[in-house]
């Protein structure tokens, strides 16, 4: 606004002997000017214009209102924070601010302050102006505003800041939820680690992997004694990791380390049992034996391992791989059991093969029935075999081996799988499982065995504290974080849910699903965009065509999402019918989304045993067809 001294006459013509007369008409006539003449002629009206803003205060304004925009943000912003407003709010705040300020500035040009209010500074005679008054004013009022700016800056600095991170802090500490406390590693805890294949060809691995899990399912049956599952601890496989790192992110506090070379029939194994807080080693021991003993080596290390750490040793010494008569027939079973820990098609079907050698080699070898059955099962579980058809192989080889062994625990494990799975018996899954944790106890399996009894009755908060324990034992293990996710997104914890299903993929980028079910819980958030760019990323094509329709449809891209959904159908409905049900459920299309459950039924998926927990699915709930579907699958109660 306008107002310092009377208006200078700039526009009017001088008077005086020293005026300047204009030059007679017609002089230059047609003569261009000197480029000096044009500079000084443009340098004129930049002054001029620069004058102006001076005088009409607009240059005072445009500062406080910049000044006092600065001071207010930093108190809204925390105001903001307290009341847990949106941050699109700041945003807005900051938006308004800056379409504000050359507003503020035309309105300074353009109106003048005077006696009589507000007017037009072209109306405003110069005799009445009071601009000089007005800069008086203003410059009074940045001083004041400038001098409450380092006051709050000082506040904020030394009283303020301290007491909000204070209080923060009370808050974090006293909200276990949010911010759990670290957990104690107990002193009677152990990882072990993958033993090292040091034979001369290398090609001893599935020997060394076999060891190591027999040490591991040897020492978890000593009941005193925390042991970490084999996929956290095969993690590690083949890293140079510092023992202290491993030791926190496993939550143990000693390490089992070793290393196998194999020649022939001999083999020499090194075992060093190291505590993680200062590196120092336990106990050590190096055997020298013929294959055959195998068995005898593993008892002693197992036996060392738990002398040194004070436990007591498990009464059981059965290993869940049984020992055979045929040390051939126990050799092919490593070599099953090592593909089958990588979870492909490939690798699954190579399992197999090594399995029926070992049948070939000893027909009575009962667990390798058992392990039969598993491949099997990961074929179908896969959606790499067609469901009844992994069924019927997998039960026929389960049943070979409660043949020759009635009292085979890890056989009536696999039949309770078998049961729940296909058959969705799930009275006597439990009573399979029942007997096989009589026949062998195991309160890791038994955990498992009880999460997912939650997770089928849609007991959230029961399956959360079931699942976070087994976490405890086997931290990094990506299938205990996949069934985890499930109850968390059900039961809308979805800051939970997106940190579990982050770390899922942190631990296995290319795990099938894994990037659907970040996708999901972004979409809850109302972050669509960002679902869209995971879920584009999904590496598994089946699961990659069913959600990611998902986040088209929320973005408005209707068209798309039905092309992709038609494609999936297409390739995958006889497969994989459930998660096209996800889809159609979230899009609130109940009749298309029962026609697909009704088709996975059909299919025998054993996904579908997990629609109480599916969190797309929740709107079927109230539904007569789902409560209709719960009792045909016989789910449990």
């Amino acid at each position: 606004m306008s107002g310092e001294e009377p208006e200078s006459r700039e526009g009017q013509a001088p008077s005086g002997p020293a005026a300047v007369q204009p030059p007679p008409s017609g002089a230059n006539d047609g003569a261009p000017q000197a480029p000096g003449h044009v500079h000084a002629h443009h340098s004129a009206i930049q002054f001029r214009f620069l004058e102006q803003l001076k005088h009409r205060n607009v240059i005072r304004v445009g500062i406080l209102y910049l000044v006092v925009c600065w001071l207010i943000l930093d108190p809204i912003h925390v105001l903001f924070h307290m009341l847990d407003v949106p941050v699109w709010a700041n945003r807005l705040v900051v938006i308004l601010m800056a379409v504000g300020f050359p507003a503020v500035l035309l309105f300074a040009w353009v109106y003048e302050i005077t006696p009589e209010g507000l007017r037009p500074t072209a109306e405003v005679e110069p005799h009445r102006s009071i601009r000089a008054q007005t800069a008086q004013r203003l410059n009074r009022a940045i001083v004041v505003v400038l001098v409450l700016a380092v006051a709050y800056l000082l506040m904020d600095k030394f009283w303020l800041s301290k007491h909000v991170t204070a209080v923060e802090h009370e808050v974090a500490t006293s909200s276990p939820a949010t911010t759990p406390a670290a957990p104690t590693i107990p002193e009677k805890s152990v990882a072990v680690l993958p033993f090292v294949d040091m034979s001369e060809k290398k090609d001893q691995e599935y020997f060394s992997d076999g060891l190591s899990e027999e040490l591991i399912d040897h020492l978890a049956r000593t009941a005193d004694l925390k042991v970490i599952a084999r996929t956290s601890s095969f993690q590690f496989k083949g890293k140079n990791e510092d023992m202290r790192t491993i030791g926190q992110r496993l939550g143990v506090a000693n390490l089992l380390e070793g290393s196998v070379r194999k020649s022939g029939k001999t083999v020499r194994i090194t075992a060093q049992l190291i505590k993680v807080s200062d590196g120092s080693h336990l106990w050590s021991q190096s055997y020298d034996r013929e294959i055959r003993d195998i068995f005898n080596v593993q008892d002693s290390i197992a036996v060392a391992v738990v002398t040194a750490l004070r436990a007591t040793l498990a009464t059981s010494t059965s290993s869940s791989l049984e020992r055979p008569v045929n040390i051939e027939a126990y050799n092919a079973l490593l070599r099953a059991r090592h593909f089958y820990g990588k979870q492909t098609k490939q690798d699954a079907e190579r399992g197999i093969a090594a399995t029926k050698e070992a049948i070939r080699l000893d027909p009575g070898y009962a667990l390798a029935w058992v392990k039969l059955g598993r491949g099997y099962n990961l074929l179908g579980r896969g959606g790499w075999m067609p469901p009844k058809e992994a069924y019927a192989a997998a039960r026929n080889a389960v049943d070979r081996a409660l043949v020759i062994d009635p009292n085979l625990a890890a056989a009536h494990d696999m039949l309770g799988v078998l049961e729940s799975n296909y058959n969705r018996d799930f009275v006597a899954a439990q009573a399979e499982f029942r007997r096989a944790r009589e026949l062998e106890p195991d309160p890791a399996i038994a955990l498992v065995d009880a999460g997912m009894l939650a997770v089928y009755t849609g007991h959230f908060d029961e399956a959360i504290r079931l699942f976070q324990k087994i976490a405890e034992s086997d931290p990094l293990d990506v299938w205990t974080l996949s069934i985890l996710y499930l109850p968390l997104f059900a039961a809308n914890r979805l800051p939970e849910a997106e940190r579990v299903a982050r770390r899922w993929l942190e631990l296995e980028p290319n795990s099938s699903g894994a990037h659907c079910a970040l996708g999901q819980v972004l979409l809850a958030e109302n972050k669509p965009e960002a679902a869209f760019g995971v879920m584009s990323e999904e590496p598994d094509e089946g699961s990659r065509l069913t959600c990611l329709p998902q986040a088209l449809w929320v973005l408005k891209r209707r068209a798309e999402a039905d092309a992709m959904l038609a494609e999936a159908a297409n390739k995958y409905g006889g497969s994989d019918a459930t998660s096209l049900a996800d889809t159609y459920a979230m899009r609130g299309d109940k009749n298309e989304a029962f026609k697909w459950l009704a088709r996975a039924y059909d299919n025998r998926e054993p996904y579908i045993t997990l629609i109480r927990s599916d969190a797309l699915l929740k709107n079927l709930h109230g539904d007569p067809r789902f409560t209709a579907l719960v009792r045909k699958m016989k789910l449990p109660e």
